[in-house]
């Protein structure tokens, strides 16, 4: 449990402080590829969709980056089973299939960065 801990701590505590910077100011950072190119990277509407996320507003979070929410619930699943099965054995490896699930889940986020740059699914882009 103590190794968990020390594994889970650091990643905790950032998100912990910019979820409390993101809250306290109410913006985020700008995003870089879409201040240089104008398209909206896979990960744009992130920091808007966690904070709808904390307000239990699932419409707003859906308009902030509908893909990304839609992985959200798999991934968290994925990660608290790996998670137990960590504390449970001690083993921490990915089983091949898992790895081909999270690859998938990174094309899957790649594809919908593409999509919503196009006119025809615009309405995935971050509102």
């Amino acid at each position: 449990m103590r190794r968990l801990a020390r594994w889970l701590l650091p990643p905790v505590l950032l998100c912990a402080g910019y979820a409390l910077w993101v809250g306290l100011t109410g913006r985020g950072p700008a995003c870089p590829i879409h201040a240089a190119l104008g398209l909206w990277c896979p990960l744009c509407g992130a920091s808007r969709m966690g904070l709808a996320l904390l307000r239990l507003d699932f419409p707003g979070a859906l308009r902030a980056n509908a893909v990304l929410l839609a992985l959200l619930l798999p991934g968290t699943i994925w990660g608290a089973v790996h998670a137990v099965r960590y504390v449970r054995t001690g083993d921490g490896s990915v089983r091949r299939w898992e790895r081909a699930l999270l690859w998938g889940a990174v094309g899957v986020l790649l594809a919908g960065g593409v999509l919503r740059n196009l006119p025809a699914f615009a309405f995935l882009a971050p509102h």
